[in-house]
This record gives structure tokens, C-alpha cells and sequence, in this order.
């Protein structure tokens, strides 16, 4: 497997539950660091057990489009793998070396994708775009909507639909108790906050909203003075609050505060929710949570949670009045999202179902 992603060392669970599987012999390439518009990311080692992390040079580091592994032809050349995971999209020049590298040792091939709109590239990413999905063998879809969009540019192999990553329900789970004797805390949390994740649009809702609640919004990013303001002109000072960025370590600490998680983003011409990871960590801490229209988020959420139509203010007002007036609903919907993610979303389950593909793969 070739990924990035996997430097962080929270999501490297999943390769050592891969790598329990007994018919599988796993090698991870990950780069020292990747420089994301957020900041540079470094690699960790944090579970490592039962299969090969490996640690290699990246050239053209932060760019999606034209990074790549160079020591990656030697690497397949030494360990001779029957499948290549090609943890990127297919339109980057790390997945096009990738597969060309790997037919070299006739290794099987698969790339994952969050695309959900579909996106013209110019040469040559196209033309290395058109290769991969004429190519490679298997496509990892990590949403509904990227099965259109690589239909639409031409890919007909088969594909599964299966998120980049799950989460560990003993880490995020519900508290031992919440106080009932407290204002309900509703809250928003982004690991950036831009127009896209509709912030505003929550603000708005709480404006109108009746009963005894309070608010925090977590994250940081350009919107982050604009919302402050907005906070101040609609008269919610005091009553929402801004938390500053949560680390992915106190992330489960945070959430479980919380009685409701609210995820409002809205689509762009060039951007729309590709997943919603907050989503399925509030819901494992048995949060309920609300979601607008946007992307994957109603996909995700299904029934166990409350979704309304991005930036319909009074929709959204609705839903949170709803669960501000009955604990009985908010405790349902609490229960009902941790069974969700226990049954859909853990890295366990992410796991199993990749390496059934895999098994797929190699029983063609």
C-alpha cells in the first residue's frame, strides 16, 4: 500500500487489522511528512504490529497532483506484491507511476477516491487520468457520488464503496454519564472553518431557537473572525462560544460533551461534503447528530440522525428545537448512531471489507 494518509498514526489501526488477516503479507510506504495548506504533517509510528511500514522520500511534497515515491520501482522490485493499493486519486501522478511501476512485476492494482464532482484536468494529468481508469483492476469509492463521476470519465471496473477510514469505538464512546441539569450544549467542529462548512447557517438557526441550550464552535480558519461577528450582530453572545482548534486526541474529550453534533455545510460550484468524518466520531460517542443535504452527509447519517436541506435556516432551527424538547429523542437517535457506526464504520469493519476486495481481486 502507497499512503500518505497514513502518516497519521491514528489511522494506521487499519493496517494492523489488514495485516491480521491470515492470507495477508502487507508492506505501507508513507512519506516523512506531507505539507498540507493546514500545516506539515509528520509521520508517526503508532500501531505498528504485524506488517512493514516504511518510511521513503516524496518528491514535490504538498502537491496532490505531481508528488510522487522515487524509491517506489525499487520497493516493488524487492517485495514482488500480487496487489498494489494505490491509496491516491487516480488523476495524480503518484497513482500513474504507481501502476505503471507495478505492471512491471504484474502486481494487481486499486486506487481510492473521494471525487465526488467531476473535474476536467488538463495534459497530461488527463492523459495519465484516462490510463489508470482504462488500468488498474479495482476502484475504492469513498462515497456515493464518486461512483458517477468515474462512471461519467469512463471507468468501467468493478469498485466498492468504503470510507478511507473508520473509527475506534473504544476510544470514541459515549461518556459515563451526562448532566441533565445543564443547558444542552449543541455543537459545530471542522478542522477548518470556511464558507463551505455553513457555520453561519447554524448560527442563523440558533438565533431562533427557544429553550435553555449553549453552543461551542471548534476550529480555526479565515471565516473565523466573520462568524465571531455574525455571534455579535445576531445577539448570541454568551451563549455561543469558540473553542479554537480540537486535536484529534481531545476530539473523543470534546465530543463527548456534547448532547448534539450540528454538520452544516453547504455545496459549492467547486466543493461539496465528500464524507463527514465528525459525523461517524460524534455518533460512536452516541451524540446525535444533525446534517444538512450536502454530498455524502445524508448517505452517511441514514436513519440514525436528523438531516435538513443546506442553508434552510428554518429546517435546521426545527431539528435542533425537536431535540432540545425530548431527551427521549436525542437518547434514541444516541443509541441508534453508535449502532450505525459499530455496524458500518469502525476501522475493524473498514478493514474486513478491503481486504474482501483484495480476496476478489485475487480470486479473478
Amino acid at each position: 500500500m502507497i499512503s500518505k494518509a497514513c502518516l497519521v498514526g491514528t489511522y494506521q489501526k487499519k493496517l494492523e487489522l489488514i495485516a491480521a488477516q491470515p492470507d495477508v503479507d502487507l508492506q505501507v510506504i508513507i512519506p516523512p511528512s506531507w505539507n498540507d495548506r493546514s500545516g506539515t504533517i509528520l509521520a508517526e509510528r503508532r500501531f505498528t504490529e504485524g506488517y512493514q511500514l516504511i518510511i521513503d522520500p516524496i518528491n514535490f511534497n504538498g502537491s496532490f497532483h505531481t508528488h510522487y515515491y522515487p524509491k517506489l520501482k525499487q520497493r516493488l522490485s524487492n517485495f514482488k506484491p500480487d496487489i498494489v493499493h494505490i491509496d491516491e486519486e487516480p488523476y495524480n501522478l503518484a497513482t500513474w507511476l504507481a501502476w505503471r511501476q507495478s505492471n512491471k512485476v504484474k502486481a494487481k492494482t486499486l486506487f481510492f477516491t473521494w471525487q465526488n464532482i467531476n473535474r476536467a484536468y488538463p495534459p497530461p494529468f488527463s492523459w495519465m487520468e484516462k490510463q489508470v481508469l482504462n488500468g488498474v483492476d479495482y476502484a475504492l469509492m469513498g462515497n456515493e457520488d464518486a461512483v458517477t463521476v468515474w462512471q461519467e470519465k469512463g471507468y468501467r471496473g468493478p469498485y466498492r464503496i468504503i470510507p478511507q477510514f473508520g473509527v475506534d469505538p473504544m476510544l470514541f464512546q459515549p461518556p459515563t454519564r451526562r448532566d441533565s441539569g445543564r443547558p444542552l450544549l449543541i455543537g459545530s467542529a471542522n478542522r477548518r472553518l470556511v464558507p463551505e462548512k455553513g457555520v453561519d447557517t447554524l448560527l442563523h438557526a440558533l438565533a431562533d431557537l427557544p429553550g435553555l441550550w449553549r453552543a461551542v464552535i471548534a476550529g480555526e480558519g479565515p471565516e473565523k473572525q466573520n462568524l465571531i461577528q455574525l455571534t455579535r450582530q445576531l445577539g448570541l453572545e454568551g451563549r455561543v462560544s469558540f473553542e479554537g482548534a480540537v486535536s484529534s486526541a481531545d476530539m473523543p474529550r470534546f465530543l463527548q460533551s456534547l448532547d448534539v453534533l450540528v454538520l452544516s455545510s453547504r455545496t459549492l460550484p467547486n466543493w461539496k461534503e465528500q464524507f463527514g468524518r465528525i459525523l461517524i466520531e460524534a455518533m460512536a460517542c452516541e451524540v446525535a447528530v444533525v446534517g444538512s443535504s450536502s454530498g455524502e452527509i445524508p448517505h452517511v447519517i441514514q436513519e440514525a440522525g436528523l438531516t435538513f436541506s443546506e442553508d434552510d435556516v428554518p429546517s435546521l432551527s426545527q431539528q435542533l428545537n425537536s431535540l432540545i424538547s425530548s431527551e427521549t429523542l436525542r437518547d434514541s437517535l444516541g443509541r441508534q448512531g453508535r449502532q450505525h457506526v459499530l455496524a458500518n464504520y469502525t476501522q475493524a469493519k473498514i478493514a474486513t471489507n478491503t481486504v474482501e476486495v483484495y480476496r476478489e481481486i485475487m480470486a479473478k
